[in-house]
């Protein structure tokens, strides 16, 4: 009878553990999920112009800062990129580009835009900024 109910314990555990750790999978957004997704390299393509001239349109005195991103592959990483440069109050705009491997973020004229500083913010989002251009508008 201990043998029964032992043996009904462990495969109950091994049950509860393999649905627990399948369930935690689907809820947690992390890279193994891009395993199937297409990878951009940044570096690799130029600012999509239609795109560009779209987001520059109202932004006269600006300055836009023009950042390669490798490891953007799904619209998750797009709306965290975009949140976290959102929250800063010298932040006009931003805009990111999943097939292109870009962000656009416009930066009040006044403005320090600081390489290190959006590296490590795209760093913390799960990504890695390669390239910065600034334009001033």
């Amino acid at each position: 009878m201990k043998n029964i109910f032992f043996i009904t314990f462990a495969i109950s555990s091994f049950s509860l553990a393999d649905s627990m750790m399948h369930h935690s999978h689907e809820d947690t957004h992390n890279s193994q999920q891009h395993n199937t997704e297409i990878f951009v390299d940044g570096n690799n393509f130029g600012v999509d112009q239609k795109r560009f001239s779209n987001f520059v349109k109202n932004l006269s005195g600006a300055k836009v800062a023009v950042i390669s991103v490798q490891g953007m592959v799904c619209d998750f990483c797009a709306r965290g990129i975009e949140k976290t440069f959102k929250k800063d109050e010298n932040v006009i705009s931003v805009d990111v580009d999943l097939n292109k491997g870009k962000v656009l973020i416009a930066y009040k004229q006044e403005s320090e835009i600081s390489y290190d500083d959006i590296k490590e913010k795209i760093t913390a989002n799960g990504q890695n900024a390669t390239k910065m251009e600034v334009l001033d508008l």
